[in-house]
């Protein structure tokens, strides 16, 4: 792990490829990582380094107030990409060993189950599928309220109404009709 000489050029390019993609050196908030980083930089990196000089000025900001940023400084080591060197070590293959006494939390384990188990839940799936069988079949319905407004005053309402219900449909069953308000001269049908 770690950037390298952070005062040379291969340092300093580590660190924008670091940066590429993260705001700070760890987390999401400046921290004690960032402040020991910036520490360890001559100056501000060159401008075709523009992750590494976007961040210094973002940190840089900060000069006064780097006591209070959270988290503890480490070593400069510590921060960093991980070295090819570093994923050659033996921890992979021991957490590969490791991987079978690992708690399977969600039961996809590939054990056989018990007789008593599989009868179980075999009847508990007959019970279930015949409680769904005699389930009687839903109806859909629709209600559709229809808000029929005149053209004048002296719209025949009647003659209106009985034109509405001479259109005819599969499934079409035409409920109440209701007059709302005279004056205006509304009419309101209910389908059911």
């Amino acid at each position: 792990m770690g950037f390298g000489d952070l005062k040379a050029n291969t340092g300093l390019k580590v660190l924008n490829e670091f940066l590429a993609d993260k705001s700070y050196i760890e987390g999401y908030v400046p921290s004690q990582a960032d402040i020991a980083v910036f520490e360890a930089l001559s100056g501000a990196p060159p401008a075709e380094l523009f992750h590494a000089l976007r961040w210094y000025n973002h940190i840089k900001s900060y000069e006064k107030q780097k006591a209070s940023l959270p988290g503890v400084k480490k070593p400069l080591g510590k921060y960093g990409p991980v070295n090819i060197e570093d994923t050659t070590d033996s921890a992979p293959k021991d957490a590969k060993e490791d991987d079978d006494d690992d708690i399977d939390l969600f039961g996809s384990d590939d054990e056989e189950e018990s007789e008593e188990a599989q009868r179980i839940r075999d009847e508990r799936l007959a019970q279930y599928e015949s409680k769904k069988s005699k389930k009687p079949a839903l109806i859909a319905k629709s209600s559709i309220l229809l808000d029929v407004k005149p053209w004048d005053d002296e719209t025949d309402m009647g003659k209106l109404e009985e034109c509405v219900r001479s259109i005819q449909m599969d499934g079409l069953l035409w409920g109440s009709c209701k007059y709302i308000n005279a004056c205006i001269g509304a009419l309101l049908w209910w389908l059911i």
